[in-house]
């Protein structure tokens, strides 16, 4: 079957055209999920929203562009509005640092670590860290998408790095640490 004719099925109710479409996107539309939930469970509640959402609004797909971009937007778009009514993304009162490169201790470490530590920032800076560096929306972008100030953005992306970096050097600490104490013979 093609992409047309499981569309015009789903938009007209058929369960097992309903059952096929997600067979063929869930595993991408779960990346996006995880990459914006806390853990995996989360990501997956978002997941089954995200296709209540699709299902529900797919005939209002008319076949212009991407079905795949449509659905990835309905799926960022879900899940940044559950965050959005659960917990305020509010601005933090810090010095906001300059835009920076992602800097390059994030590249030193494994991308499953990373993704790790991004998911367990509070919900205002993974998500704004996420769309700035991830996605590579603007602060403009973000700030409309989130319903928050450019410069609340700018402060969150900032906080964000910091707990990275705070988190980085101290596994890095722990590494160190654990080698002296394994050349040194567990005296220390």
């Amino acid at each position: 079957m093609s992409l047309e004719e499981l569309i015009n099925s789903c938009q007209k109710g058929n369960r097992k055209a309903q059952e096929q479409l997600y067979r063929r996107y869930s595993s991408i539309l779960f990346g996006i999920c995880l990459k914006y939930s806390r853990n995996k469970t989360e990501a997956e509640d978002n997941l089954h929203d995200s296709f209540m959402t699709i299902f529900d609004k797919i005939d209002q797909f008319k076949f212009k562009g991407s079905f795949e971009g449509w659905i990835k937007r309905i799926t960022v778009n879900t899940v940044l509005q559950k965050y959005r009514k659960e917990d305020p993304l509010t601005l933090v009162s810090e010095n906001i640092q300059e835009e920076s490169e992602v800097d390059s201790e994030f590249q030193e470490i494994s991308l499953a670590t990373l993704l790790g530590y991004i998911q367990e920032l509070p919900n205002k800076y993974r998500l704004t860290f996420n769309l700035y560096v991830l996605d590579g929306h603007s602060h403009k972008e973000i700030g409309e998408l989130l319903g928050t100030s450019l410069g609340t953005s700018k402060s969150n992306l900032a906080r964000a790095r910091t707990i990275l970096r705070e988190k980085i050097e101290n596994d890095r600490t722990k590494v160190i640490v654990g080698m002296l104490i394994f050349f040194l013979g567990g005296i220390v």
